[in-house]
């Protein structure tokens, strides 16, 4: 437990519904003043805030699965900081916290609102919002729970470069994959998915029907397809 002050917290909101691509314009970066905490509070400096692509999404007023963001508010969204004030005895002083309060570089709000998360040693705190966090989730239920594959399959992932692409090819190859192939939008990507996240063969679905390429490139067949973009392709026998 601390003894709280009032404390300046930097934060970005929306200041308009964005046309097309957001610009400059779009947003505001306020200064706010937190009071004092209240029991049951905790202050937390933000080191990592996610930046996802739903977000845009979110940026208009339409009627989705998540409610849009509000003009003149905060944009909310996935972040990891560590606890600098404290009034609540389940999140003391240091403890590394996940939570969706968003932007900004300064937190305040009950404890109920944020996860702790293990620090380990040598892993960057960002990684909590990528590979250990939801998308690699999201990656290793696809591939163990949903699909699932097997040691010796042969794994094609389409959207590949994106985040949860990079997180399934990684965890193809640890699981056990004969074969890794993604398939993604442009020469850069392509090159990034067998360069650094061990893709065997990266795709340009920009190039040529993705049929004709996967069958080029997989002869003898695809065993479990990872579908992150729900395009037309060949069909394996197990497809998530």
């Amino acid at each position: 437990m601390t003894t709280s002050s009032t404390a300046l917290s930097t934060q970005i909101q929306l200041a308009a519904r964005p046309s097309g691509w957001p610009t400059h314009d779009d947003f505001r970066i306020v200064t706010v003043e937190l009071g004092p905490l209240q029991p049951g509070e905790v202050r937390v400096a933000n080191a990592f805030i996610s930046v996802d692509p739903y977000m845009r999404g979110r940026m208009n007023d339409t009627r989705s699965y998540v409610a849009p963001y509000a003009l003149g508010e905060r944009i909310t969204g996935g972040a990891i900081g560590r606890v600098v004030e404290s009034e609540d005895e389940s999140l003391p002083v240091g403890t590394v916290v996940q939570h969706q309060h968003g932007w900004s570089d300064l937190i305040q709000a009950n404890a109920s609102t944020f996860h702790a998360v293990p620090e380990r040693d040598g892993v960057p705190l960002s990684l909590s919002l990528h590979i250990l966090g939801m998308t690699g989730l999201t990656a290793y239920v696809g591939l163990t729970r949903i699909a699932p594959m097997s040691a010796g399959d042969t794994v094609f992932i389409s959207g590949a470069a994106g985040a949860v692409g990079t997180a399934a090819g990684q965890i193809a190859r640890l699981l056990g994959a004969k074969r890794v192939i993604g398939s993604a939008g442009s020469a850069e990507k392509v090159r990034l998915l067998t360069e650094k996240y061990g893709y065997d063969i990266a795709l340009n679905y920009k190039e040529a029907p993705i049929r004709e390429q996967l069958a080029a490139a997989a002869p003898e067949g695809v065993d479990v397809y990872f579908d992150n973009v729900g395009e037309t392709t060949s069909r394996p026998h197990s497809t998530l």
